[in-house]
């Protein structure tokens, strides 16, 4: 007998849909485009239990004949593909043929269809695959298709899928990027049997984005100007540099009103804030880009999210030129006076609780003279800077090379309490400090880190409340559904952190206080990179002591951003460095104390 044998239709199928169904939210995204390319006004898209349980698409296109619906049941049936040359020209959102089959072969389907000039319409009936009932419907004109139990033929799929609340803020985002992407068509999400959002059709892209995005997104947005080159075209919205968060969550590029996801546009996007965006985040933004089909290829990837460009230079420099051209209105912060805004940060006396805002004058010492102690109140040369640790060259001299085996942790014994005599600050971020055998270097940063995640930990494990401040006024916050999902999984941990955060309908949250360490004017701000890096770092921990762990070092880090590199306040941070249990580390393991040896230097100087 042969051991190579055909694939049963059904068993391809299945195999197939391990490549496009993904989750609820990957069926959810190849019905809508065929919606769209049905040439639909509205299209309604509802769940039930994360989509595990319900997927309904209902659209006013144009509909099916009995003929074409049983056809399209077929694998490789479409009707967007005649001939190979309309392959290198793809301007319809589907064209493969398989999403619906695959659908179809691992859930229960219902599809009701009726082209607008018949009488009647069909309903067809699969489970698993097969067709099990074909009849004759009454309906409206246009398609629904009605996907049921999705997996329930492949358990080991179904047991991978997420909790109702990740999978149904799946969904919505890829919902809303279809309602950006055609804002001239009405867009309604429903879940569990309550309306999300119902977005009606408009010609204005700013509405769109204020429809889905909130009103506060709405009032912020920068217009991106029309901008064309090379039979290119480009235009659309970009948020002030404040607004800037990590990972590309929040840029959102349509190619020919496709999703998709590029790291050249990213990267070009973040080139033309000019500088005005710091190290490691990346601007919000939404681009509308058209171009030939014949410039691009969409079928290099599965779910059709990754294009490959015929020139992508050309790209690049279209989006660049466009957003540094982008219009400023006079109400905008510029970026420059933003990153001065954020790094306005204020000192905590560990001792007195008293706050003193930081004062920046120049530095300024007579030759030969001795830096004193900070009794003697001389004034630190502070650089403008937004809060954000600075990344440092490998080797910032020749003498201090950054192959850093001959730079130790920091070893004395935990019984003691070492003493050092202050030297001075050293590029706005480490203290120098004279110990009992050469150089010590302080990373005030890394030194708060640490202090935070302890106390943190300590009032939880001791039954303690974190001490937090109320807001004057409570900040309220318009969230992804991403991001709000991310909140709502991490509510228990925010209160026991001392960080008041509530539902506020919709994709809001209000935040009413923040731990009394934080030292903040912007609370949206902090959130949001709370959030981004809860996202960064949680992902694969389940016990609910982990989970705290990964929160309260995410809080001790985000704290640690508000440290100050000052000598009035170095004696302090040293007394709560070392009354933590493990003083000379970072919760990540980085260390906040460095020792050169007198024998090291020495050896640097004789060679």
């Amino acid at each position: 007998m042969s051991k190579i044998q055909i694939l049963s239709d059904v068993l391809a199928s299945q195999v197939a849909a391990g490549e496009v169904v993904e989750r609820p939210a990957s069926v959810v995204k190849e019905m809508v485009e065929n919606s769209i390319d049905a040439g639909s006004r509205h299209v309604e898209v509802e769940i039930q239990k994360g989509g595990s349980s319900l997927i309904k698409i209902t659209d006013d296109g144009c509909g099916m004949s009995k003929e074409d619906a049983l056809m399209c049941l077929e694998r490789h049936a479409t009707s967007k593909l005649r001939d190979v040359k309309q392959l290198a020209a793809i301007s319809t959102m589907g064209f493969r043929g398989e999403a619906v089959p695959s659908v179809a072969s691992v859930s229960k389907m219902r599809i009701m269809t009726r082209e607008s000039d018949s009488v009647e319409g069909t309903e067809i009936r699969i489970e698993g695959g097969v067709v099990k009932d074909v009849r004759v419907a009454g309906m409206q004109g246009g398609t629904v298709f009605e996907i049921r139990n999705l997996f329930f033929n492949v358990p080991a799929r179904r047991k991978f899928m997420r909790t109702e609340s990740t999978e149904s803020a799946h969904v919505e985002h890829q919902v809303k990027l279809h309602a950006l992407a055609y804002p001239e068509i009405r867009f309604t999400y429903k879940r569990d049997g309550r309306v999300v959002f119902d977005v009606p059709g408009t010609p204005d892209r700013r509405t769109r984005i204020a429809g889905l995005s909130g009103g506060e997104v709405g009032r912020a947005l920068i217009e991106v100007p029309y901008a064309e080159q090379g039979g290119m075209e480009v235009q659309g919205y970009v948020l002030p540099s404040e607004y800037a968060r990590k990972g590309r969550r929040q840029q959102f590029v349509f190619l020919n009103g496709r999703p998709v996801e590029d790291a050249a546009i990213s990267r070009a996007i973040k080139d033309g804030f000019k500088g005005g965006v710091v190290d490691g985040l990346n601007p919000t933004a939404w681009l509308w880009l058209r171009m030939d089909p014949a410039l691009v290829d969409v079928n290099v990837h599965p779910a059709k999210k990754e294009v490959r460009f015929h020139k992508p230079y050309d790209v690049r420099s279209l989006v660049l030129q466009a957003v540094e051209a982008r219009r400023i209105p006079e109400s905008n912060v510029s970026s420059s006076a933003a990153v001065k805004a954020r790094g306005e940060a204020k000192i905590i006396s560990r001792k007195s609780g008293e706050v003193s805002p930081i004062v920046r004058q120049p530095f300024q010492v007579d030759s030969g003279s001795d830096l004193e102690l900070p009794e003697k109140e001389k004034v630190i040369d502070y650089r403008e800077g937004d809060g954000q640790r600075l990344e440092v060259p490998e080797a910032v001299s020749p003498c201090f090379p950054a192959a850093a085996p001959e730079q130790e942790e920091l070893e004395i014994e935990e019984e003691e309490r070492p003493r050092f005599e202050l030297l001075a600050v050293l590029h706005d971020r480490y203290i120098l400090m004279q110990g009992d055998d050469g150089l010590v270097l302080l990373e005030p940063m890394a030194a708060r880190e640490r202090i935070v995640y302890e106390k943190v930990i300590q009032s939880v494990e001791g039954g303690g409340e974190i001490e937090s401040q109320g807001l004057l006024v409570p900040e309220v916050i318009d969230l992804d559904s991403r991001d709000l999902d991310v909140v709502m999984g991490n509510m228990g941990n925010f209160s026991e952190a001392g960080i008041s955060v509530e539902p506020f309908g919709g994709g809001s949250i209000q935040v009413r206080s923040l731990p009394a360490v934080v030292q903040t004017e912007n609370p949206r701000e902090f959130i949001l990179s709370m959030i981004d890096e809860l996202i960064e770092t949680q992902g694969g921990r389940r016990a609910k002591q982990m989970a705290f762990e990964a929160f309260a070092e995410t809080l001790a880090s985000r704290i640690s951003r508000y440290e100050r590199c000052d000598m009035r306040g170095v004696e302090s941070l040293l007394d709560s460095l070392f009354d933590c249990d493990l003083p000379y580390c970072t919760p990540d393991g980085r260390p906040t104390l460095i020792q050169i040896s007198m024998k090291e230097l020495e050896k640097k100087f004789k060679g």
